[in-house]
């Protein structure tokens, strides 16, 4: 059975589907590994046993009948504590939300349970999903696979913690400048970001309701594409047999994205791309000069919005939160609604430009992240080192969200460096079929 915390979702679930592994069993298997896990309240916040028990209950009875309703019906599932769950509290990582029980499931949450996922329970966060660190002094900060000293990125911290602790075989999280990408970059998993609008938010605690966006962290591109019919109440993308590269093109996007990245990022990035290369793939510099522009409006996009979100829950109890989630919230407020108006129509601008530059190739190629995990204890304790590590963190996957993409995060081979590929807007299937081929690739 330990093999079992070992395995990708798709295998477990291949498992169940030939009658070689009891949906029961499995549940039970995860539940004793989060319970006897030493960081177990680090990684995850709430553990639903009753709830997981009787699902997978469901999904064996399924199973026995022939009558499972997908590929993964019966394959534990953990979700971010900012997805709704009935009877269950879901706080955002927040003491802002403490307390917070809601009634309903989120709707991710119920069409997910509808084809068969067995809800694990809840994982931690950044603070109401507004960082990349996954630094939380207010609820609980998870560990980073590679380095216990170092930060796990966030904000989908536990997320990733729970899947690369071998304590779930999926994760679902959110990422609104990245927090799907970073936390599966620095754990050495896949992180799939979907296009904004195409999962549902109802029922998600939001941050930034134009760029929040749904995905899942996991094991290989198989599993991402599986997922992605779970959350959608599909089957998912057929990716069977996709693997060559011949023919590929891919850009290497210059612009910003390869600034100041640290020795090992730049390392295991080059390293990659000659790896796809090896495949018979193309790679092309390419540089997207209204990029920079783009990237300079972040600060009034997002600020704005989660602060017109959030005022005036946070200026109720502002001493309850960390004081520099409280002061990126706050920052918002120094910008009017004209200069909101007017940075989106200068956004626009910039995504026909991407667009353009970007509409011959398969993907757009570049580091996740240009640095490697920071330091828990300097970022406590530095301020410069906070903010420099603040500040490039997201960088790089802020692009996807700020151009409108899907994209993937693939583990390189080099620990916590991670391979981003951006895709068109709603064609996450394209994406992984090319990402599959990638994946292999890299492990080639």
């Amino acid at each position: 059975m330990q093999d079992w915390l070992k395995m990708s979702a798709a295998d477990l679930g291949r498992g169940i589907a030939a009658q070689e592994i009891d949906p029961v069993a499995l549940a039970r298997c995860y539940l004793a590994a989060i319970e006897a896990h030493p960081q177990r309240d680090l990684i995850y916040s709430e553990v639903t046993h009753e709830r997981a028990l009787a699902e997978a209950t469901a999904a064996a009875e399924r199973a026995r009948m022939g009558l499972r309703r997908s590929s993964l019906d019966g394959v534990p599932v953990s979700w971010k504590d900012l997805f709704d769950s009935a009877g269950v509290k879901t706080e955002a990582g927040s003491h802002l939300l403490k307390g917070r029980v809601p009634d309903q499931d989120a709707l991710v949450l119920e069409v997910a349970t509808s084809m068969g996922a067995v809800c694990l329970g809840k994982t931690h966060m950044s603070e109401l999903a507004f960082s990349g660190l996954g630094l939380n002094p207010v609820t609980a900060t998870p560990p980073c696979v590679n380095d216990e000293a170092a930060v796990p990125g966030g904000s989908s911290s536990g997320a990733a913690a729970s899947v690369a602790f071998d304590l779930a075989p999926v994760a679902i999280g959110s990422d609104t400048g990245g927090s799907v990408r970073i936390p599966s970059a620095w754990n050495d998993l896949v992180g799939l970001k979907t296009t904004a609008g195409r999962v549902s938010l109802e029922g998600v605690v939001p941050l930034c309701l134009k760029f929040d966006t749904v995905g899942p962290l996991v094991r290989s591109v198989e599993d991402a594409g599986l997922v992605l019919g779970l959350l959608e109440g599909t089957e998912g993308p057929d990716l069977r047999g996709v693997r060559d590269l011949k023919g590929r093109r891919f850009a290497d996007l210059q612009s910003i994205a390869q600034d100041d990245l640290d020795p090992v990022v730049a390392q295991s990035y080059a390293e990659a791309l000659q790896k796809l290369q090896e495949a018979g793939a193309e790679i092309v510099p390419l540089e997207v000069p209204e990029l920079s522009e783009a990237m300079g409006l972040s600060a009034i996009l997002f600020t704005t919005e989660a602060y017109g979100l959030w005022k005036e829950v946070i200026e109720a109890s502002p001493e309850v939160m960390f004081d520099k989630i409280l002061e990126r919230f706050r920052s918002g407020a120094q910008f009017s609604g004209a200069d909101y108006v007017a940075a989106w129509g200068r956004l626009e601008q910039a995504r026909m430009a991407w667009d353009q530059a970007t509409a011959g190739f398969d993907a757009v190629l570049s580091p996740t992240c240009p640095i490697l995990p920071p330091n828990l204890a300097r970022l406590q304790q530095e301020e410069d080192y906070y903010v420099q590590a603040n500040l490039l963190t997201l960088r790089n996957t802020r692009i996807g969200n700020l151009m409108g993409t899907c994209g993937l995060s693939l583990p390189t081979g080099i620990p916590s460096c991670g391979l981003q590929m951006l895709g068109q807007p709603n064609c996450e299937e394209a994406l992984l079929r090319i990402g599959m081929g990638v994946e292999a690739a890299l492990e080639g």
